[in-house]
């Protein structure tokens, strides 16, 4: 079996296990948004429905690079940005959340955490010093 062939049954494989954890994804979410509408917390309904929204677009840009073709290098690094950018957003958004609840000290540590995770993702995913991923 040539290598792509490989990687697309590995990746039907996976399809199932992936539905799966979209639904309990969207179960959670939408238990959640539930509570914060009846308490009318209008910045938690958004951050539940821009935290879903990203988790979504990431889940489909990580399923979209592993079919990519090795071949197809500008369509792979545009999506590795697009992957990169959700984690930092997602990352900052959680950052947020846990540092609005925390002494000011562990706020400072939860941001510096937030942003040396995104800096080193950066560095990882964009070293021109590694193999090709």
């Amino acid at each position: 079996m040539r290598p792509m062939d490989q990687r697309v049954a590995a990746a039907a494989d996976a399809g199932m296990l992936a539905k799966a954890a979209v639904a309990v994804l969207t179960m959670t979410c939408a238990a959640a948004l539930y509570r914060a509408a009846t308490a009318g917390d209008v910045v938690s309904v958004a951050f539940v429905v821009v935290c879903y929204g990203a988790l979504l677009l990431l889940l489909r840009s990580l399923r979209s690079y592993e079919l990519a073709p090795p071949e197809a290098a500008a369509e792979r690094e545009r999506l590795r940005l697009r992957v990169w950018a959700l984690c930092t957003l997602l990352t900052g958004l959680f950052a947020w959340k846990v540092a609005g609840v925390v002494p000011f000290p562990l706020a400072v540590g939860v941001w510096a955490v937030a942003a040396a995770t995104s800096a080193g993702g950066f560095v990882l995913l964009f070293s021109r010093h590694q193999r090709r991923l």
